[in-house]
């Protein structure tokens, strides 16, 4: 099952659900943070990281002594990455979306593609998850965009070529409801969308439900901080059939927990039991597209993870 950990705007809480959920099920799993412009799961769960491998995007190369400045590749352009300026053609590879059109579009096949390195995506294991040491490691993914990229879907799509083909993944994905969100919750199994229940916490709630329906993926919400604004957020999820899975409360306990980096599940064990009833009630909503009788399933702890 892959399970998409997302949110309308950031600061909801994404990161605080997917370690958690990530650390309460303890070995065999896989935790890709896919935030690759501010990616920050590693300093809940401190992976050993084993592997880096780069991400390249294609750019455009021009050979001036075929072109000739028909400016076609400047107007199929829409990112302005191409330009030609009388009898010169000048090329912005940070502006350039590697789509590739301009390289199709010429007339006197003037423009090649060459590789660009925009990112890097670290790979390795999870230490601070319970049972580790003795069941398959739990396995850990990162992208992380180069400073001044703006081609983030790219590298998102190569952090899950690390996806665990033959048990669980959790996503961590980027806030919002633009493309590098649609890269990290396309083909999930399951969308958990995070907000707080705040005026500018529904307004981009009901954004980003509105680009899971898009997709067809079966949703549920974690209102975090609940008690600190109004239930206009439970007013919508009702109106919806959105299915409120969980509520974190707005505690100076769990703030102080994760302003020293400190997984919630440590810091107050209780809740451990409350992030696997999460899990229960996710399972519910990828097999059945509803929740009740949830709480009646069970989840089996092995050496080798959860069943």
């Amino acid at each position: 099952m892959i399970i998409s950990i997302a949110s309308g705007k950031g600061g909801t809480g994404k990161t605080t659900v997917a370690t958690n959920l990530s650390a309460s099920l303890g070995a065999g799993l896989k935790l890709l943070d896919c935030d690759v412009e501010e990616p920050n799961a590693h300093l809940f769960l401190d992976p050993s990281i084993t592997g880096s491998e780069t991400v390249n995007a294609p750019v455009p190369e021009v050979d001036e002594t075929r072109c000739t400045y028909c400016k076609k590749c400047m107007a199929v352009c829409r990112f302005g990455a191409i330009a030609v300026m009388g009898r010169k053609v000048i090329t912005f590879p940070e502006l350039c979306h590697s789509c590739g059109g301009c390289s199709l579009i010429c007339p006197e096949q003037a423009i090649t593609e060459a590789d660009r390195s925009i990112a890097r995506v670290e790979t390795g294991t999870l230490s601070r998850l319970p049972g580790v040491s003795s069941a398959p490691a739990s396995g850990f993914a990162r992208g992380l965009l180069d400073i001044g990229q703006v081609m983030a879907p790219p590298v998102i799509r190569q952090v899950r070529t690390h996806e665990n083909p033959d048990g669980l993944t959790i996503i961590d994905a980027p806030p919002g409801t633009s493309c590098p969100v649609i890269s990290a919750m396309k083909g999930a199994d399951v969308v958990v969308l995070v907000t707080e229940p705040t005026p500018f916490g529904l307004h981009d709630l009901v954004l980003a439900v509105e680009a899971v329906k898009i997709l067809g993926i079966p949703h549920g919400l974690v209102i975090n901080r609940a008690g600190m604004g109004n239930d206009e957020v439970k007013e919508y999820a009702a109106a919806e059939g959105l299915p409120v899975l969980m509520e974190i409360p707005f505690d100076r306990k769990i703030a102080m927990a994760y302003s020293k980096g400190e997984l919630l599940i440590h810091a107050l064990p209780e809740y451990r039991k409350k992030f696997l009833s999460l899990y229960r009630k996710i399972s519910a909503l990828a097999g059945t597209g509803t929740v009740s009788g949830a709480e009646e399933g069970t989840v089996m702890e092995t050496a080798g993870g959860v069943r």
